[in-house]
């Protein structure tokens, strides 16, 4: 399988622009608390990797929310398969996200922990694709812009599979 796969982002990029974000993030948050929402199963190695470069007090949660089952395509219909563990009332949360195509899964997280009345709502993301967007969502943190193609690797995955190499990649398509 991982002779199919091209790289489009090096591990090296890739760790290079994660510092950068974390400093980012540090600076917006001088003095506050701050609560990583970690999109599963996706998002957390990247969560992970951005959570050492952040210098602000900081506690990690967990959701896992899906709109893909098994498919390259998004279903559309989203639905929570593991809440968060802690109340977020009056927190500063940054939702971390592995990738944003659509923009479903994460208008839908938004308004659900909206809810909750945390006291500030953030969203960094790894990967932005913005010519998939249907719905509008307003990303804080961007580390990389993307075409329209089916990613994979650095926690992102193909039929569960491919998650652990160290860089983002395409699949060859023959």
């Amino acid at each position: 399988m991982l002779e199919k796969v091209d790289v489009l982002i090096s591990q090296e990029e890739l760790t290079a622009r994660i510092k950068e974000l974390g400093e980012q993030i540090s600076k917006d948050y001088e003095g506050k608390e701050l609560t990583l929402i970690c999109v599963l199963k996706g998002g957390v190695m990247f969560m992970v990797d951005l959570a050492k470069e952040i210098t602000v007090p900081l506690t990690m949660d967990f959701m896992a929310v899906s709109s893909y089952g098994n498919e390259k395509v998004s279903s559309g219909i989203v639905k929570i398969v593991k809440d968060l563990d802690e109340p977020i009332e009056g927190k500063n949360l940054l939702i971390v996200e592995d990738i944003i195509d659509s923009g479903r899964t994460l208008h839908y997280l938004v308004n659900i922990l909206k809810e909750r009345k945390p006291e500030s709502i953030k969203i960094c993301t790894l990967l932005d694709k913005p010519e998939q967007r249907v719905v509008d969502v307003e990303v804080d943190y961007v580390g990389f812009t993307i075409p329209d193609k089916f990613v994979l690797g650095y926690g992102l995955d193909y039929e569960q599979f491919l998650r652990n190499i160290p860089y983002i990649g395409v699949m060859r398509e023959e």
